[in-house]
């Protein structure tokens, strides 16, 4: 039986390219989104095309943990588990509402619990399974304007970090990726000069590409046993 990985967020950017990495591993997939229901599905016929696995793809809104509940009582197996789903506000905290602050929150940290204790039990019963959890640098050191994506962002690397310690006696790693500025949509609610004026603070002098994602997430997938626990970071030199 072919191992199965699932990929939240998956409908495009990061999640895309990790889909296209691991589909060329030879991993059968299962892609998730929330509302890009065209994307992925079109995502999901390309890869079954070129590598010959086999892909499903789900609407759910990994925010919602009675939609992830309900989605994981279909899937079978899964032996890799990449949680990507993320959002972004950009402004001044005052200027957020609750239910913005919410919704980050949610969908950046809540919904990793809540694929993750359904995954979890499956992978100790068979003492093996991998978990990545996507990250920022502002999970690290924060971001002005940004409050709540990078303390969302800081749960998840603290969620990688203790869960790791949870399941290592299992044979089951759990690490994370923290992002510097990678090109994606994400960005979009950025001026070119801003763009700009970030890019100029990178040493690599460059956004990082979503292809390069897809492949730090494939080496840490195929990373030793002993490899977990770790937040790598991946940036350009950033930080």
């Amino acid at each position: 039986m072919k191992k199965k990985a699932l990929i939240t967020g998956a409908s495009r950017g990061i999640g895309a390219a990790v889909a296209r990495a691991l589909a060329k591993e030879g991993y059968d997939l299962l892609l998730v989104c929330k509302s890009s229901g065209r994307d992925i599905m079109r995502l999901g016929m390309e890869l079954e095309e070129t590598y010959q696995i086999h892909c499903e793809t789900a609407l759910c809104d990994v925010s919602d943990p009675v939609q992830v509940e309900t989605m994981m009582m279909q899937v079978g197996e899964i032996h890799v588990l990449v949680n990507n789903a993320g959002i972004s506000f950009v402004g001044l905290l005052t200027d957020m509402s609750i239910q913005q602050w919410h919704q980050v929150m949610d969908t950046n940290l809540n919904a990793m619990f809540y694929t993750c204790r359904l995954v979890v039990p499956q992978m100790v019963r068979r003492k093996e399974g991998k978990i990545i959890n996507v990250s920022s640098v502002w999970g690290n050191v924060g971001a002005s304007m940004e409050v709540a994506y990078s303390a969302s962002k800081g749960g998840v690397n603290s969620f990688t970090r203790a869960l790791a310690k949870e399941l290592a006696p299992s044979n089951v790693q759990v690490n994370g990726v923290a992002f510097g500025v990678i090109d994606t949509s994400m960005n979009e609610c950025f001026s070119k000069e801003e763009i700009e004026a970030l890019r100029e603070d990178i040493p690599a002098d460059r956004l990082g590409s979503t292809k390069e994602a897809g492949e730090i997430i494939r080496l840490l997938v195929n990373a030793p046993s002993y490899l977990t626990g770790q937040i790598i970071t991946m940036d350009g030199g950033y930080i």
